[in-house]
């Protein structure tokens, strides 16, 4: 069933970029410091669109580090106070009734 999902998902994205790419079609021209370029629209904001995800990846790539270094150090120190009830209740009782 999921493949099904997925193919039909697949599907509709083929459509909506192939749609996307025949509405957008006209070139545009693009200056860089090296020269200039002539690109259709549709290309020109695939690229920005990638570059913008990528540099959002990057940007957010040390934080998801400081975080999981964080979760291994919770993990850590949970482990370390399960460990510690468990000798805590396997002791004798100290309180006599």
């Amino acid at each position: 069933m999921s493949k099904i999902i997925g193919l039909i998902f697949l599907f509709i994205l083929a459509a909506v970029v192939i749609s996307f790419t025949t509405l957008n079609a006209q070139s545009i021209q693009i200056d860089y410091y090296l020269g200039s370029a002539e690109i259709p629209l549709a290309i020109a904001l695939v690229i920005a669109i990638a570059a913008g995800i990528l540099f959002g990846f990057v940007a957010s790539f040390g934080m998801v580090l400081r975080l999981k270094r964080e979760n291994h150090r919770l993990k850590k120190s949970a482990k370390s106070a399960e460990s510690e009830l468990v000798s805590l209740k396997a002791a004798p009782s100290q309180h006599s009734h």
